[in-house]
């Protein structure tokens, strides 16, 4: 724990299926096996990333907060050493009926600042839209994780998010650090080659360094309630993901074209 506000990193992409909540769970795991206080905010109603954890994803949690000022510190429930989650909860669903006009989109910001002692991390799971409470991951983050798989409507999924996001800093003068995260990419085959090779051209410097190999241990783990790091602790997918945990940790990105 720390005496210094945490670093806030929300996982987010308006299109499903990129590894979107994959990420999310090994990003916060991976961290917290390295030591660091880490806390998981499932801000999806589906409840993805407290049901790949094993936990129960309609227990009282974050619409509490939201939608009542109940403070996040007692909605937070123990996953794994060093990683505590707050479960979406059964109101997120209504989260855009909650009452208060345009100050709803800071509530999850405000209730981040009133966590005490401070965590290091914070990892946001945000849901695959557009809407408020995607709107309080962007204004609660300090940084904006993006991933995209490598095909070419993952890459046009992408740019409609970036110039969404580009509006949206516009017009309430907010400025994240957005990094792009590449997932299912395999080294061997042209098309992964080639989307990562436009990446590179179209966001230079704004690639986590780690791509995620495809990996089908990933896709299996969450069936049993675990981390790739307690499913397959050996698998590529264990190993990109630590590996991927420390690149935002240090903020380290691609810098040239054709780097694996």
């Amino acid at each position: 724990m720390s005496t210094q506000p945490p670093r806030v990193a929300a996982f987010l992409n308006q299109k499903g299926g990129v590894g979107k909540t994959t990420s999310s769970v090994g990003v916060a795991h991976a961290l917290a096996r390295a030591g660091y206080d880490v806390v998981g905010i499932d801000l999806d109603p589906q409840g993805h990333f407290a049901a790949s954890l094993g936990l129960e994803g309609l227990d009282p949690g974050l619409d509490d907060t939201l939608f009542d000022g109940t403070p996040l510190a007692e909605r937070l429930q123990q996953a794994r050493p060093g990683l505590r989650l707050v479960p979406p909860g059964p109101r997120l669903a209504d989260a855009e009926q909650m009452a208060g006009g345009r100050e709803r989109g800071w509530r999850l910001q405000q209730a981040i600042a009133g966590l005490e002692p401070f965590p290091d991390f914070v990892v946001i799971d945000c849901p695959p839209s557009s809407g408020l409470l995607a709107m309080n991951a962007l204004l609660a983050a300090d940084e904006l994780v993006m991933p995209v798989s490598c095909d070419y409507l993952g890459l046009e999924g992408l740019a409609g998010l970036m110039r969404t996001l580009m509006r949206v800093e516009r017009g309430l003068s907010l400025y994240l650090h957005k990094y792009v995260l590449v997932t299912r990419y395999n080294g061997q085959r042209r098309l992964p080659r080639e989307v990562l090779g436009k990446l590179e051209g179209y966001f230079p410097g704004q690639i986590l360094r780690t791509p995620i190999r495809d990996n089908v241990a990933l896709a299996e783990a969450p069936g049993f309630g675990q981390t790739i790091f307690e499913y397959r602790p050996s698998s590529n997918g264990a190993k990109d993901y630590a590996a991927l945990a420390e690149d935002l940790r240090q903020r380290r990105v691609r810098e040239a074209a054709g780097q694996e």
